[in-house]
């Protein structure tokens, strides 16, 4: 006996059943799947009733097969394909859709859809190099990544602000002025307020959209400064973040909920914690009070807000203007006000 491709009868129900377990038996469906072999057997019955399953047959033996549906007058879809890792590479599944696009087109269809994997790069070359062409994107999120990404859509945006142990306000400003320009994103503008209690706090409306570029700007005027930087800021609408700056390099970092992106190691996890000591000694503030106002948990609604937080931690400090971001800066009647627009 040598190799060809038939229809599938009747009788041969079993057959593709078999098949389909050990195509199924490569892992389990996705979790969006459910009774995915249920489905299966009701679409080979009706694919075998449709004349839209065949089978590849080496000596005598099922080594792959082909089914699909008629969707509508026009459309039918490809719904599996499958071939034993002996035989593959060698034909087999070109031969199997080759036969059912014939059938396809006995049916009156004139368009063929086919869904796979992203990840499935194989079937993804073989579909794409016959002349099909993605038309759309099946995209699956878990329902608590879904949760996040709405509180973050809805709750209050992030904002933040860098304060500079300084009363050089024209050093800051230059630092602002020759930097920001620089950092991916394109900010639309940067507020410089005078001294306030030994701080000259800068906000930043790129800074505000994207944290990592207040950690950058608070790194750089450290370094250029030889200053001592404080960065406070609310990402996400619900956590909130400090770093400490001393001569460009962080001394210090908080995060208020650190494996809120995802599990962490124990000393990461410990390593975002507030160090009072070390914050006590650069700011003066006080450690007791330090603690009190950084706290971490292992979801924001362990917390008080991230406003409060960001408050308690501003108050702590004795930093006016560690509460807001570029937005309220921008009304400070004596601020330096750097637009970009």
């Amino acid at each position: 006996m040598g190799v060809s491709v038939r229809r599938a009868i009747e009788s041969d129900r079993d057959v593709l059943r078999r098949l389909w377990e050990e195509f199924s038996a490569g892992g389990p469906p996705p979790p969006w799947v459910e009774d995915a072999a249920r489905k299966a057997w009701r679409d080979i019955d009706d694919s075998v009733d449709q004349g839209l399953a065949f089978l590849f047959e080496n000596g005598g033996q099922a080594v792959g097969f082909a089914f699909g549906l008629e969707r509508s007058r026009r459309v039918v879809e490809l719904t599996d394909v499958y071939v034993r890792p002996e035989v593959r590479k060698t034909g087999v599944a070109t031969a199997l859709i080759r036969a059912f696009v014939a059938a396809a087109r006995d049916h009156g269809a004139d368009v063929m859809t086919v869904t796979t994997g992203v990840r499935n790069e194989a079937a993804r070359a073989l579909y794409e190099g016959i002349g099909f062409r993605a038309e759309s994107l099946n995209l699956v999120a878990k329902i608590e990544a879904l949760e996040r990404g709405l509180e973050r859509m809805e709750g209050p945006r992030s904002h933040g602000s860098i304060h500079v142990q300084t009363d050089d306000l024209s050093a800051v400003e230059r630092g602002v002025r020759e930097f920001v320009p620089r950092l991916p994103g394109r900010s639309r503008g940067s507020v410089i307020v005078p001294p306030r209690n030994g701080w000259t706090s800068v906000y930043d409306e790129l800074c505000d959209r994207e944290p990592e570029m207040r950690r950058r700007l608070a790194r750089e005027l450290s370094s250029r400064m030889g200053a001592v930087v404080f960065a406070l800021g609310i990402e996400e609408g619900v956590l909130v973040r400090y770093l400490l700056f001393d001569r460009g390099q962080v001394v210090d970092e908080y995060l208020s909920v650190p494996e809120h992106r995802g599990p962490l190691p124990p000393g990461d996890v410990i390593g975002l914690a507030a160090n009072a000591r070390v914050l006590a000694r650069l700011t003066g503030a006080d450690p007791g009070r330090i603690r009190e106002a950084a706290p971490t948990a292992r979801s924001p609604s362990e917390l008080p807000p991230a406003a409060d937080l960001v408050a308690g931690l501003a108050d702590a400090i004795g930093l006016e203007g560690g509460r807001h971001g570029y937005e309220a800066a921008l009304e400070r009647p004596n601020a330096v006000k750097i637009s970009r627009l």
